[in-house]
């Protein structure tokens, strides 16, 4: 069983930037595709990066491309996204996601098992 701890969220400023962390427990972590998503109030809860275990393979959202990217440390049970030219409708919470099994990374939150709390991020204009 995994546990899933983010942080790095806060108050920026349009244009800014911002690194969260997503630290994992156990020692299977490696194994593990990641994904962050991100929550508005009032909106579904949506894919904004994965990557794949061994960190070939990334997918972005659309909203997000060129402006965002993930990675991850597996010595360190760590994944990142690092999130640049920060707008006001990146404000959200975001999440961090993990699943066990699979090669390739995954888009939608049904196909992910751990979830951690959440970070909330805030882009003012």
């Amino acid at each position: 069983q995994a546990q899933l701890v983010e942080s790095g969220g806060g108050l920026v400023q349009a244009g800014g930037s911002l690194r969260l962390s997503c630290a994992a427990s156990g020692r299977a972590f490696s194994s593990y595709a990641m994904g962050w998503f991100r929550q508005a109030p009032g909106k579904e809860r949506d894919v904004v990066a994965a990557i794949n275990w061994s960190a070939i393979s990334t997918y972005y959202a659309d909203s997000v491309k060129g402006r965002f990217t993930i990675s991850r440390d597996n010595a360190k049970n760590t994944v990142y996204l690092q999130m640049n030219s920060l707008k006001p409708e990146d404000t959200a919470v975001y999440y961090c996601a993990a699943r066990t099994v699979g090669s390739t990374w995954y888009s939608s939150p049904y196909e992910y098992d751990y979830w951690g709390q959440g970070t909330q991020v805030t882009v003012s204009s």
